[in-house]
């Protein structure tokens, strides 16, 4: 198992990372997120997800969307009871390098976390694909500790956790057991890379796709919530959700990518043609009975590196920082 240096410009890498020899695998220190700190942003990237409105055929203040066994209100319990998974997470990597004996403990805790998840919600699955995706965020971003430049800097640090996550996901789980989810069946079947590989390769959906989509909304004077939409656009348009794929098939991925670039092509969601756009693309959806929940988890972790990057530049607004590398 490969593991790449922290200053190395690897192939397929979004950016690549100026040599400072302070930057290495080093414990926060009160300059940055605590675990607490970490656990909190990552609760509310979950919060944020579920309570922006609207979404696609997703659980939003509108409604259930494709589900019959989720709504916002099951959704926003799962988010309060994954906080102390996440704290734990990030614990457990403070100090850590990424290795398989890291990669075990932290499948170990997001076992639990899914426990409790399933019991905050009565056995539904609200957010076992965000444990997953939000998780190794949070234990990168508990490992990475490397200094800011005024050249961009954001979009590098941003990418210097995603893989430093992504370092920790090609570890394999000492303690895994052969796995017949949903997500792995889907895998399989259709030959996608879901989850697992969106995190090896190191999160391209939230890099290349969320934040880029993120900032040029909020320079467009689009509102929060409209450049969030446009985001989970952006990401619907070239991802191989899982989620859909598992309710409706290959005809349902087709008309999830297809149905959201429709959107963006047409102006956005906050244009009348954008909007038009938007609605026939719910309208197929939920005709499958199709949910992009696999966007909505990377909608997640893209809000998570958002506002925790922000926030370890020291308070810089929202619309002033690029994502675009």
């Amino acid at each position: 198992m490969r593991t790449l240096a922290l200053d190395t410009h690897t192939e397929g890498s979004a950016v690549p990372f100026a040599r400072d020899p302070h930057a290495g695998f080093v414990s926060l220190d009160a300059a940055f997120c605590a675990d607490a700190e970490l656990a909190r942003f990552a609760r509310d990237a979950l919060i944020d997800e579920a309570r922006l409105t609207p979404k696609p055929a997703l659980v939003d203040a509108r409604g259930s969307g494709a589900h019959s066994d989720l709504d916002l209100v099951t959704m926003l319990r799962s988010a309060h009871a994954l906080e102390p998974t996440f704290r734990a997470l990030a614990r457990a990597s403070l100090g850590a390098a990424p290795g398989v004996a890291l990669r075990t403990d932290l499948a170990r805790i997001g076992r639990a976390g899914e426990v409790a998840m399933m019991r905050a919600t009565n056995g539904s699955n609200a957010h076992r694909g965000a444990i997953w995706i939000v998780g190794l965020l949070v234990a990168g971003a508990a490992i990475v500790h490397t200094p800011f430049a005024a050249d961009g800097s954001a979009y590098a640090h941003a990418a210097l956790i995603c893989e430093t996550g992504a370092q920790i996901a090609r570890f394999d789980d000492l303690l895994a057991r052969p796995s017949n989810s949903n997500g792995e069946r889907v895998r399989l079947q259709y030959n996608v890379g879901g989850a697992r590989r969106e995190a090896q390769d190191g999160f391209p959906h939230v890099m290349r796709a969320g934040l880029p989509a993120l900032h040029t909304a909020r320079t467009q004077g689009h509102s929060e919530s409209t450049a969030r939409v446009e985001a989970l656009l952006a990401i619907m348009a070239s991802l191989d959700d899982t989620c859909v794929l598992h309710r409706a098939g290959l005809a349902g991925r087709d008309a999830a990518q297809a149905g959201a670039q429709r959107v963006r092509d047409a102006g956005g969601i906050a244009t009348p043609a954008g909007r038009a756009a938007f609605d026939a693309l719910e309208h197929s959806l939920l005709a499958l009975n199709a949910s992009p929940g696999g966007a909505a988890d990377l909608l997640a972790a893209t809000l998570f590196i958002d506002r925790l990057v922000q926030h370890r530049i020291g308070g810089v607004a929202l619309e002033e920082t690029s994502w675009n590398n």
